[in-house]
């Protein structure tokens, strides 16, 4: 296989894992996030699994985070190396994010079964943690995700060619506005799950979905392929 189709069939279907991961971890979080007492333990004993499938969901969604970055940087730098190397590095940090919400996840799972302290304290240890978790999703997801997934990348693929134009510049609007919605929510402008933060965040998840389906369909366009470097220099600098 063309090392070009190769590393955009495997970015393709890494971002699909992504949003395959990310909304079936959000949902086995039900448990924890939905309810108050989970911590004391008044929910079924089965929920703790769950919550510890949601978190193995996330780690999945972390491996296919980094791997689209480390996939498309050698094709990216091609274009622009500092640039490629800024999407490499947010896709990072939005991992630092998720990585510790879901250790706080897991260290209330922890609380439940050992019940160490007293009701009071553990609920406002729980409690805490759930809202650490809120955090590092609002700063992870929603809010880096619009610098790397949205502007940086956008940016590269519009200038580059390699996927429709009309579908980077989603990338390019809706990643700022993603990153704005995330700004407002932290200033208590509206919920994060309220219409408007849904609305500003539709783009966003517009551009990430055609972008996996684009590249596992079509992967990059040849034309612009043509510009770049050599198949054999990718082959041997990747």
């Amino acid at each position: 296989m063309d090392p070009f189709r190769r590393l955009s069939l495997t970015t393709g279907i890494l971002f699909l894992l992504t949003f395959v991961s990310a909304i079936v971890g959000v949902a086995l979080y039900g448990p924890v996030l939905s309810d108050p007492d989970f911590v004391l333990g008044s929910a079924d004993a089965s929920a703790e699994n769950l919550v510890i499938l949601g978190a193995l969901c996330e780690l999945v969604l972390i491996a296919a985070n980094i791997g689209t970055a480390l996939a498309l940087y050698p094709v990216l730098k091609r274009q622009s190396p500092a640039l490629a190397l800024g999407y490499v590095a947010a896709r990072i940090v939005e991992c630092v994010f998720i990585a510790v919400g879901l250790l706080a996840l897991l260290t209330v799972v922890t609380l439940r079964q050992e019940g160490a302290a007293s009701e009071p304290a553990l609920l406002v240890l729980g409690q805490g943690l759930v809202d650490l978790r809120d955090w590092t999703f609002l700063l992870g997801p929603g809010f880096v995700v619009g610098i790397g997934n949205g502007l940086l990348l956008g940016w590269l693929l519009w200038r580059s060619h390699l996927v429709p134009r009309p579908m980077a510049l989603i990338g390019v609007i809706g990643g700022p506005l993603m990153t704005l919605s995330g700004i407002a929510v932290m200033f208590g402008a509206y919920e994060q799950t309220s219409v408007p933060s849904v609305l500003f965040t539709l783009p966003e998840i517009v551009w990430e979905a055609s972008l996996g389906i684009y590249l596992v369909a079509k992967g990059f366009r040849p034309a612009a392929v043509a510009r770049l470097a050599p198949a054999r220099e990718l082959t041997t600098s990747s």
